[in-house]
């Protein structure tokens, strides 16, 4: 199709800014029933765990809700789990007002018989409960009205498709056909071009919020990856194995390093870093971050700077699960397995598993073992400055709607314990009194500043501490 909106788009739209829409709830209901471990799991509404966050999440609603009555489900749609450091439960319901003020106790209460003042929404909750702490923590809350009656639904339309579009409307049509054209999409159907222009509209608010509670100095805002829900950019671009704790193979602690952090480094400035690279649609993450790693240490031991194979890795690694997410622990185990790296143009990247094709002869780099880094940002920066990049791995919620400066999402955005993206650390400063990372991304140059993300230091935001590797070249 042509990069132009067309006008059954332009009448949707009208229709979108008339009704508000429920559909951006709609990629809840399509999770599968199984899958890898760390993937969701689809539940039943009689499960317990479930039943217990639901309720959770119905008290902390009416907690924070302005309405004179409580409201509690009317209707389970449906609910998924995910084991995260706990379990994450991701539900969807209906929830409509009752007859009790806000001092009845909710249980007891009925709904109102007249269906208008019922006032129904469909309420998408993120939960995450720790049984063994005790502990849950309510991680989303997206609520919209939902309409009364497909009569009334069809009446709007028509009433929808002969009304002038709002300021808000042309404005939002014209930011879409502007991210249609610069990053080149193209969708098969007018329904799929539909939908996406509606993840856009929902991804747009949530980069605003975003941008409101940053503590630090980041732009947020359209991206390459705003038509994307948050579910298809974790399963496409992201790792949830990395959050899989258990799965971890345990490493040896790096020694300290010999000298304090100096006030800034960037290992860009004295040729360790190659150019940043492309994952494509393939959470292949783990290999770039591993790569980017080993690059580093063989440029530190041996003066050249290689671009090495993730493909290899991709394919040959049988440890991890290539494009459905790995660990860097078992990359490094693989390639000592292997006997070591190809370079890029040796075992180019296809960003898909296919035939293993390592070839001995053709090794351009190895390494010795690996080690892991202490969880002190200090020691980090430390131990960074005087050994070469290191490969982390991060909580990337704002990274889907990231475009430049220091990120400092709040805590709730960015939950330390739900790590789902290995990058590349390659240094470190401040800007304006604000110190960063420097963090090499693994989603081309069109991504961020140059393809690089900018993360604030000193707080261990987004988990940036908790997974610190490096090989080590002797």
């Amino acid at each position: 199709m042509s990069t132009g909106v067309p006008s059954l788009l332009i009448s949707w739209l009208a229709l979108a800014a008339v009704l508000g829409s429920v559909l951006g709830l709609s990629e809840d209901l399509d999770r599968p029933l199984f899958g890898p471990p760390g993937s969701p799991i689809r539940l039943h509404e009689s499960d317990p765990g479930l039943k217990k966050a639901l309720g959770f999440a119905e008290e902390r609603y009416n907690r924070g809700s302005n309405a004179m009555h409580l409201r509690k489900v009317s209707r389970f749609i449906s609910a998924t789990k995910q084991l995260v450091k706990g379990i994450r439960y991701t539900i969807t319901v209906e929830l409509s007002n009752t007859q009790c003020k806000k001092s009845s106790m909710l249980r007891t209460c009925d709904f109102y018989p007249e269906s208008q003042k019922l006032k129904t929404e469909v309420c998408v909750f993120e939960v995450w409960d720790i049984p063994w702490q005790g502990t849950s923590t309510l991680l989303k809350q997206k609520c919209q009205l939902k309409a009364d009656s497909e009569q009334e639904e069809t009446t709007k339309v028509v009433d929808a498709s002969t009304s002038p579009l709002s300021e808000e409307s042309v404005e939002l049509l014209g930011k879409f056909k502007e991210f249609m054209v610069k990053y080149k999409k193209d969708y098969n159907t007018q329904e799929e071009t539909e939908r996406r222009l509606q993840i856009f509209h929902e991804n747009l608010k949530t980069a605003e919020k975003l941008q409101s509670l940053d503590q630090g100095s980041a732009e947020y805002g359209v991206t390459k990856f705003s038509d994307l829900t948050e579910e298809e950019f974790r399963s496409v671009y992201l790792n949830p194995l990395l959050s899989q704790w258990t799965l971890h193979r345990q490493m040896k602690l790096a020694a300290p390093a010999k000298s304090p952090a100096p006030a800034s480094w960037d290992w860009r400035d004295h040729g360790a870093v190659s150019p940043v690279k492309n994952q494509g649609m393939c959470g292949s993450c783990w290999a770039f971050s591993v790569t980017g790693n080993i690059e580093g240490q063989w440029f530190l031991k041996n003066g050249s700077l290689l671009s090495l194979s993730e493909q290899e890795l991709v394919d040959c690694d049988g440890l991890d699960q290539a494009c459905r997410g790995g660990l860097p622990s078992n990359a490094y185990e693989a390639i000592e397995k292997l006997g070591g790296l190809e370079t890029e143009s040796d075992y180019s990247y296809t960003g898909h598993k296919q035939k293993c094709d390592f070839t001995n002869r053709k090794v351009a780099a190895y390494i010795n073992s690996s080690v892991e880094l202490s969880k002190d940002e200090e020691e980090i920066a430390a131990w960074l400055a005087e050994n070469g990049p290191i490969s982390v791995a991060l909580n990337a919620f704002a990274m889907q709607f990231y475009r430049k400066g220091v990120s400092h999402p709040l805590k709730i955005f960015c939950n330390p314990w739900m790590i789902d993206h290995a990058v590349l650390m390659v240094g470190y400063g401040e800007r304006k009194g604000t110190p960063f990372w420097a963090i090499k991304n693994s989603w081309g140059e069109d991504y961020g500043e140059q393809g690089y993300y900018y993360l604030y230091r000193g707080s261990n935001a987004c988990g940036i501490n908790k997974m610190c590797s490096s090989a080590v070249v002797n």
